[in-house]
This record gives structure tokens, C-alpha cells and sequence, in this order.
């Protein structure tokens, strides 16, 4: 019996130990954050029927979707391979939103006319990066998922 209750004591010394490493292994410090851009969530479907969407068939070809709702200043999407998409932020990723930071397909690479600031949309990735000292950001993503005809990118 004794043995038991010392077995019990441990248990419960054991779980509580993790439940408070496991409290503080979560970190509220936001410093990933980008401070230019809100995390608006949405949900978009696209339907790789409609000839605005066709150009995601095939790999390589992004798409811009500017609809209303869809992300700070929209949407890019990308096929990257047979069924997988990558979707980001349309806003540049270094500035408050404003009159030139909604970026245009370049390729497969998206450019900010405010900087000239270039970024793959296969990794999102800024690709031209300056080596000043400052803070730089990478392309904020989006989830986006495919379930047969259709893409949903969401946030």
C-alpha cells in the first residue's frame, strides 16, 4: 500500500512537471510577427474550371485573386508541383500597406513597385534581399488546399 501511494505521488509529480514546462515552453514573444501586415482570416475557393483560375493547372503559372475579403490586398497562388499550391499575401511584406504596395507577377517571382523588392513564389522568400542591417521579411503565407476541381486558400 505504501509502495502504491508513493508510485501515485510520483505519477502526479511527473504530469504536473510537464503540464508547467509544457506552460512555459508556449511563448507569447511575437518578434516573427511582421509588423507591417494583419493576419486577416478569410476562406477562397477557386475553381480550376473557370478559364480566371486555368492557369493554376499547370505548374509554375501564378494566379492574382484581388477579390474583396481575400487577404490584406489579396492573394497569390502558385501550382509548385503535381498537387501542391502555395499561396501569399499580395501586400509587400516590408511597408505599411499603401498606394504601391500591392505586388505584380513577375514570372514566378511577385515585385513591389515601391522598392523594387522581388520574391519567389515558390518559397516566398524575398530573393533580393539588402545586407544593411535591418529587418527584412518574407512574403506572408496563406493555406491552400486542393479537393478535386477546387483550391481553398484560407488564413
Amino acid at each position: 500500500m505504501w509502495k502504491q501511494s508513493i508510485e501515485n505521488s510520483t505519477m502526479r509529480y511527473f504530469w504536473g512537471l510537464c503540464l508547467i514546462l509544457t506552460l512555459f515552453a508556449c511563448s507569447s514573444d511575437s518578434t516573427n510577427r511582421n509588423p507591417y501586415l494583419q493576419e486577416v482570416r478569410f476562406r477562397f475557393d477557386l475553381n480550376l474550371n473557370l478559364p480566371l483560375y486555368s492557369n493554376l493547372n499547370t505548374i509554375g503559372n501564378p494566379v492574382y485573386v484581388g477579390n474583396s475579403g481575400v487577404g490584406t490586398r489579396g492573394a497569390f497562388v502558385i501550382k509548385s508541383s503535381l498537387d501542391t499550391y502555395y499561396a501569399f499575401e499580395a501586400s509587400c511584406p516590408n511597408h505599411t500597406p499603401n498606394d504601391c504596395s500591392t505586388m505584380t507577377i513577375d514570372g514566378q517571382n511577385v515585385v513591389c513597385s515601391c522598392e523594387g523588392y522581388t520574391y519567389s513564389l515558390f518559397t516566398g522568400q524575398q530573393l533580393d534581399r539588402p545586407n544593411d542591417g535591418n529587418r527584412y521579411h518574407d512574403l506572408l503565407y496563406y493555406r491552400a488546399t486542393q479537393s478535386g476541381n477546387v483550391v481553398v486558400i484560407s488564413n
